[in-house]
């Protein structure tokens, strides 16, 4: 509490969230991809496409493609310390086989309260059971509409902090500037204070649109200081998306590659000489290549948002505080290595081919020039 006691005195008044939602979001991956009208049909709860809300100027067609589905149920609430969820949850569908589970805590009181409440929220063993319950849920709803449907044991949580109005009426860069250390600590979710270049680091990747909103967005939870805010969030929970769907891709191409490479060095003599054998290792992997190929493209294109320049930047910042870049460079090199695989595969399946049919050939000659020496064959 040392710490949280210096901080009061570095800003020279407690600074108390009047209005403001905590957003905790877990993303789970549920199959390779789901057709929403489909799945839409089968859902009896309260549903809607979720659209991207500009309070900016920007093209309207500029959105996500195609609009994700969204699934609101009614929950007990769930305690959290000090604090407790709202009475509605939302899952939010995705084309390419992902489910968000949003929940919503409502803050008010003090701003270091949220230290203990990051404290809470962080690797929450009953929330992320919570979450992945009503996506098994879910799934039995409608596995009719998903392709290859199975829940990952891969989950990603983010939380994001918003506040709406504080005391004392400060402006927005004192605001930040007065609690930077706290704002530090509560992104990190560490009750410890934290160096002078840890917290930098961690309030470094800052964006404004106007005068009276700022996000700050790190790797584990963002602050968004905005009256509403959603287009924001929804690009935030996206990036929180793409991460699991890039992650889970990442693991499946490691998978892949160590089955056509077995597939490869393992055939035996037999083997090799079936062509049934030879087309379903090929066929097994290309199966392996369209699939990951499908994913990666469905994940990178679902979201379009070249027309509106500031949730561009957002999404930009965001993507390099959870280093999706990498992870992108890592599964085209993979796909690109299994592509190597299977012309290889292909090349040498071909050659052996080949080789069959000018042993054929060699056979039929040696056959043909035999015959006439072969007695009750020559035909005299």
């Amino acid at each position: 509490m040392d710490g949280v006691q210096d901080i009061r005195q570095e800003s020279g008044a407690a600074t108390r969230i009047e209005r403001g939602t905590c957003h905790v979001l877990f993303a789970h991956d549920i199959g390779l991809s789901v057709d929403l009208n489909v799945a839409e049909r089968h859902i009896t709860d309260t549903t809607q496409r979720q659209t991207m809300k500009h309070k900016r100027r920007a093209p309207p067609h500029f959105e996500y493609r195609p609009a994700p589905l969204r699934v609101t149920q009614e929950i007990e609430p769930l305690v959290l310390g000090d604090y407790r969820t709202a009475t509605t949850v939302d899952l939010l569908i995705y084309d390419f086989g992902a489910v968000s589970v949003g929940y919503r805590i409502p803050l008010s009181g003090p701003l270091t309260g949220l230290l203990a409440l990051g404290g809470e929220l962080y690797d929450n063993p009953h929330l992320s059971a919570d979450s992945r319950r009503r996506v098994e849920q879910l799934l039995t709803v409608i596995e009719p509409a998903i392709a290859k449907p199975g829940i990952s044991d891969s989950v990603e949580d983010y939380a994001i902090y918003q506040i709406e109005t504080w005391s004392p009426a400060v402006g927005l860069s004192r605001l930040i500037g007065q609690n930077g250390r706290l704002l530090a600590q509560i992104l990190r979710a560490e009750v410890e204070p934290l160096s002078e270049q840890e917290t930098s680091d961690a309030l470094a990747c800052r964006m404004s649109f106007g005068e009276n909103d700022a996000v700050v967005m790190d790797w584990n939870a963002a602050l968004l200081i905005d009256t509403s805010g959603d287009d924001v969030r929804a690009v935030l929970e996206y990036a929180n998306v793409e991460l699991l769907e890039m992650r889970n891709l990442d693991d499946q191409l490691d998978d892949a590659l160590d089955k056509a490479y077995e597939a490869m060095t393992r055939r035996t003599w037999r083997r090799r000489l079936s062509l049934r054998a030879r087309a379903h290792d090929l066929r097994r992997v290309a199966e392996l290549q369209v699939d990951s190929a499908l994913l990666f493209e469905g994940v990178d294109n679902a979201l379009k948002l070249l027309g509106d320049q500031y949730l561009a930047r957002v999404y930009r910042s965001a993507s390099q505080r959870l280093h999706l870049n990498d992870w992108d460079a890592s599964i085209l090199r993979k796909l690109q290595t299994l592509e190597s695989i299977y012309q290889k595969m292909s090349a040498h399946d071909a050659q052996q081919r080949m080789e069959v049919l000018e042993w054929i050939i060699i056979l039929l000659i040696a056959v043909s020039i035999a015959i006439p020496f072969l007695p009750g064959l020559s035909g005299h």
